[in-house]
């Protein structure tokens, strides 16, 4: 698909005036049948959404492109799309969802041709870093060797940029040469880019000592680190042709657009990872918006698990308010741990009767339902308990029950009152011997606790004297009309 000028095979080359590709037979029958129909006009598109690696969170591109604006529809191309896409790539490039890193193709002059006219005019550093000719005439306009120099200096200006934590102002910078040093100008040259440089406020200083001297004749770092990323390696060929794009060291095989390098690179991140520009509807279709995708929600409270990517929906049951759902996200998602009972209360029965609420669903408990006290079912579904009827309280002679919604309610005839503790009933007023009685009652406990703690505390003395004496005695010979034991204390008594 590209059409190189120095190509010896011209008229064949002319002949090609489509792009091709390779489809499978299956595919191939189908495009068959829906052009024979002839009424409708048949459209196919790329779709890179599996054609891409997209191993995680993170899309690693390059660009290979040239500073040089006089080549022709290949050089307004690349540069359109560095002013269109610039938007799309600083957004990814600040979020941290990709890593660009532009680069420039250079040839070296042959040995035997160094003090040629050609590679003088067209090479830095003694024929080492080598560019065409804008206008392909050594004797007017600018020379090879100018573009060399620019592209050394804006593979500068992204090194230093990405040093300082902005890689993202390369794209400024070559978007402001581009309209204020073109070539057809006269304005490509050094103050001119100097001057960018400064407006956007990178030091200048380090951009110069990062290009190094073109004339000397030593190797220069950063255009020997680009002859050898030329070379391909893994699934990436050679570059040999601008511009090129590479994204996650596969290149990309598609038109040079906004949006068609946008979705590219969109298929490059993990499923569910992908930055918010790439959820756009106008690169990708919504599937959560048809019947749900298929996944489970909850309509009443306008949650679900579909969750829309680039390539299709995941089926995940989602986290709402720091509350977390589980389930197969499909049929069933369900939140557990704490807070679940603030979201439609954990999915558990709850209702509400005359300002009274009762729920299934328990902060104490991480998971699942229970009816509350009062009632019986699955927590799901709770129906209230008539504890009157089934003789679960308020079953005293003397009780009148009656049944209450979560409860019951129980009465003592005579103007008793009910210990609910107990299913009791006792009399609220007592008589004065009744009294009397109680105080005698507890006066006695209280007397022999008194008793008790004293006789404790005189036994545990004597033990302890003891104990101490029988210690001592090991170590202390006593006189004879001593060996009686006697108390270690004045007040201890025998």
């Amino acid at each position: 698909m590209d059409n190189p000028e120095e190509s010896q095979a011209s008229d064949y080359v002319d002949k090609i005036t489509i792009p091709s590709a390779f489809i499978n037979r299956e595919f191939g029958e189908t495009l068959k049948k829906a052009l024979a129909k002839g009424t409708d006009q048949v459209v196919v598109k790329l779709d890179w959404r599996e054609s891409m690696p997209h191993p995680d969170e993170r899309v690693e591109y390059e660009f290979w492109t040239n500073s040089n604006d006089e080549c022709g529809p290949r050089c307004d191309e690349q540069m359109s799309f560095v002013k269109n896409f610039r938007g799309h790539a600083q957004l990814l490039e600040k979020g941290g969802f990709t890593q660009f890193t532009p680069h420039y193709i250079t040839w070296y002059c042959p040995e035997a041709f160094l003090l040629s006219k050609q590679c003088k005019a067209q090479c830095i550093n003694r024929g080492r870093y080598c560019a065409p000719d804008p206008e392909q005439d050594f004797d007017a306009g600018y020379d090879g060797k100018d573009v060399v120099i620019e592209n050394l200096r804006q593979l500068c200006v992204h090194r230093v940029a990405n040093e300082t934590g902005q890689p993202w102002v390369w794209w400024d910078f070559v978007t402001d040469y581009h309209v204020r040093c073109s070539m057809k100008d006269k304005k490509y040259s050094r103050d001119c880019a100097q001057d960018i440089i400064k407006s956007l406020g990178l030091p200048l200083d380090k951009i110069t000592k990062c290009m190094g001297d073109p004339e000397a004749d030593v190797e220069n770092d950063v255009l020997r680190m680009e002859q050898e990323l030329q070379i391909g390696h893994d699934s990436r060929g050679d570059v040999t042709i601008l511009p090129t794009l590479v994204i996650n060291n596969v290149q990309y095989r598609g038109k040079l657009e906004r949006s068609a390098v946008l979705k590219a690179i969109c298929a490059g991140f993990k499923e569910s990872t992908e930055p918010p520009v790439c959820l756009n509807g106008d690169i990708e279709t919504n599937e959560c918006l048809r019947s749900n995708g298929g996944c489970w929600e909850d309509s009443k409270s306008n949650i679900t698990a579909c969750k829309d990517t680039f390539r299709g929906r995941l089926c995940v049951c989602p986290v709402v308010n720091n509350v977390q759902y589980q389930g197969d996200g499909y049929t069933s998602c369900e939140a557990v741990g704490p807070g679940r009972c603030a979201m439609d209360n954990g999915g558990c029965w709850s209702e509400t009767r005359d300002g009274q609420t009762f729920s299934g669903c328990l902060d104490s408990v991480l998971t699942g339902c229970r009816c509350p006290t009062g009632f019986h079912g699955d927590g799901y579904q709770c129906e209230d308990i008539d504890e009157c009827k089934e003789k679960l309280a308020c079953s005293c002679p003397e009780c009148s029950c009656k049944n209450t919604w979560g409860g019951f309610d129980c009465k003592c005839k005579d103007n008793q009152l009910y210990i609910k503790g107990e299913d009791t009933c006792i009399a609220k007023n007592m008589s004065r011997f009744g009294w009397i009685l109680t105080l005698l009652v507890l006066s006695c406990v209280a007397g022999a606790g008194i008793a008790g703690y004293l006789f404790y505390k005189y036994r545990l003395r004597s033990y302890m004297d003891s104990e101490i004496m029988a210690i001592m005695s090991q170590y202390m010979p006593l006189d004879n009309h001593n060996n009686e034991i006697q108390p270690l204390r004045q007040d201890s008594t025998a």
